[in-house]
């Protein structure tokens, strides 16, 4: 097990690194933040003094080395859109982001469970047809135009649900549906497959000759034996889960880290644009190592591969 860690957690530093200096050299294209914070008209020795506050005067390499040096010291330097430290900034709004993921992909998987389940033991059934049109379907189309149709729907037209905060349990809905319907597309067709495998195998068609009630049959015999594929998938988008939620975050105005990156580089704020992107990658990193493991768990061969 301690090699198989190492190895997720030594290719996943090297992933961050590389991230992280993307995102330094792109974020020095959107223009110098002297221009955006200074008033029209400001001498020149006022952006001079600005430059040296912020490091900005130095040559791109330097800025670079300082950088990585603060990365290694997890200090990303201050922000000057906030005026707080930029780590502290993007660890405060990675919270609510989290939960919304947690929270979707949590209902995500018991929705996909039942949905799976009902369209395995109705196989070929209308029941079976109208599940598995209906997933395909929300499986294959983008969150954002959920996102938007959901506002133009339930928000404008209705009246039923907030657009924007998360002050409110009605101001969650319309989040974490968007964020639900192509996992739950997705999820239901494996467990679907997964189950129907599981139901003709020759351990459950035992049980079934033993008298066993069909949802026992199902839902302890059957779904345990899928177990696999749905823990698979599922891990996949418990991290694809956490950078959707920054773009329906954002969509929604949830105060969470995808406003807080596009505000920051609105506000041309490098150290917060940097610190955010690092708490994300450490987050799907982390993300990713502990669905590795729960999979290695599950199935000793991931182990030996």
């Amino acid at each position: 097990m301690l090699p198989f860690l190492r190895r997720r957690v030594l290719s996943s530093v090297v992933t961050v690194l590389g991230v992280l200096v993307i995102v330094f050299f792109l974020a020095r294209l959107t223009g110098s933040p002297a221009s955006l914070y200074l008033p029209e008209g400001a001498s020149q020795e006022r952006y001079d003094q600005f430059n040296r506050q912020y490091g900005f005067d130095q040559p791109l390499w330097v800025q670079f080395l300082t950088f990585l040096k603060g990365a290694v010291q997890l200090d990303f330097g201050e922000s000057i859109w906030q005026q707080r430290p930029a780590l502290q900034a993007a660890v405060a709004a990675m919270g609510p982001t989290l939960e919304l993921s947690a929270v979707a992909l949590g209902l995500s998987i018991v929705v996909a469970v039942v949905l799976g389940s009902i369209a395995a033991t109705h196989r070929f059934r209308a029941a079976d047809r109208l599940i598995t049109l209906s997933s395909l379907t929300t499986a294959s189309i983008p969150d954002f135009w959920f996102a938007l149709v959901g506002v133009l729907i339930f928000a404008v037209n209705l009246r039923m649900l907030p657009t924007s905060g998360d002050a409110t349990a009605s101001a969650w809905i319309l989040p974490v549906l968007t964020l639900m319907l192509s996992p739950v597309g997705v999820l239901t067709q494996v467990v679907r497959g997964a189950m129907i495998e599981s139901l003709t195998s020759g351990y459950v068609q035992n049980a079934r000759a033993r008298g066993f009630a069909p949802a026992r049959l199902t839902y302890r015999h059957a779904l345990r034996n899928a177990a696999l594929p749905i823990i698979s998938v599922a891990g996949d988008k418990a991290a694809g889960m956490v950078n959707g939620a920054i773009i329906v975050g954002t969509v929604f105005a949830f105060p969470g880290i995808g406003t807080l990156i596009v505000g920051a580089v609105l506000n041309r704020d490098f150290a917060v644009i940097q610190a955010s992107v690092f708490v994300v990658g450490i987050a799907v990193v982390l993300l990713n190592i502990v669905v590795d493991l729960i999979y290695a768990i599950a199935d000793p061969r991931v182990r030996i591969s």
